[in-house]
């Protein structure tokens, strides 16, 4: 199938929100269509000001999926599982759903490094065996897994994109920092992983694009680093006293059982397949440029949310 008649189509976005509204952008300056799943009158307005067409509907509802636009197009899955199991309820609503839709051309799933469970700082690619040890990331390969299972039942293409910690304008660590949380002592802390929210928007098209049935990318800039360097690196950029640290014992004893859960998991992600084989060249290739990209935007209002710490 030519890249050519690949780019020719519209896109559903199902997730829209920081990301799928950067994919949006990058769709849209190709000339295409592109509507989005909104949950909310909210939701919808946004989406508009966007130039995104808003179609109300619920993942967590099945009945409302029956309208969806999917005929033909490329979706972009980009909703997280909700809370609690080892079982993504979304994911099979919307399969559920596209039995009695139309099929699309295409269908992309942003999913975790996380399926990959705790390598020891090991290097990471995509012929790494699964072994996901919390329900978060267990939810996320169900997910992988029943949206396979129902694209080669269907004989629509299925991309999946294992992508790790997201960073950029509007997804820092600030309220953490400001208010003194405190971080493993550097000899303490795992490696990590991050991708800058641009090129991870970038990677979504090119893969949507590109990308044959069936295959996984793993998503990262390449360059791991630590927790604690990253939230250092950050505190020094808006001028901030750096966190306090913490042992590993004492960590345990004051931070909560998510951000415990992350610390505990530690693998260095191999990128070289995402940047062979979809063509992308990142736009910040380390965590210095990213910053350096950020801090020209720091008047943003927006700025301030903590964003995903999945490594």
């Amino acid at each position: 199938m030519s890249e050519k008649w690949q780019m020719s189509k519209d896109a559903l976005i199902v997730g829209c929100g920081d990301i799928g509204v950067r994919v949006a952008r990058l769709v849209r300056a190709d000339g295409r269509r592109v509507a989005a799943v909104a949950r909310s009158p909210k939701s919808a307005q946004r989406m508009k000001g966007e130039g995104i067409e808003p179609v109300a509907a619920d993942l967590d509802r099945p009945e409302s999926l029956v309208g969806l636009p999917t005929a033909g197009r490329q979706i972009f899955y980009l909703a997280p599982p909700p809370g609690g199991g080892p079982v993504d309820t979304r994911m099979r609503n919307f399969c559920q759903a596209l039995e009695q839709l139309q099929a699309p051309a295409k269908i992309l799933y942003m999913s975790t490094s996380g399926v990959y469970g705790d390598c020891g700082g090991r290097q990471v690619d995509e012929t790494t065996p699964v072994n996901p040890q919390t329900s978060r990331a267990k939810r996320r390969l169900d997910a992988e897994t029943r949206l396979q299972e129902w694209g080669q039942a269907n004989g629509v293409p299925i991309v999946i994109l294992r992508v790790t910690g997201i960073y950029g304008p509007g997804r820092l660590p600030i309220a953490r920092i400001r208010q003194g949380h405190p971080v493993l002592a550097e000899e303490d802390s795992p490696p990590t992983n991050r991708i800058h929210a641009d090129d991870l928007a970038v990677v979504c098209v090119a893969a949507a694009q590109r990308a044959g049935d069936g295959e996984i990318y793993n998503v990262s800039d390449g360059q791991p680093g630590t927790m604690t360097g990253y939230f250092d690196a950050v505190a020094d950029l808006l001028d901030l006293d750096r966190p306090p640290r913490v042992s590993l014992a004492e960590a345990r004893q004051v931070m909560n059982p998510m951000m415990m859960s992350y610390l505990s998991e530690s693998r260095r992600m191999n990128n070289h397949k995402m940047l062979r084989e979809l063509a992308v060249e990142l736009q910040y290739p380390d965590l210095e440029a990213g910053l350096k990209n950020i801090a020209a935007q720091l008047d943003d209002p927006h700025m301030g949310y903590l964003g995903s710490l999945a490594h």
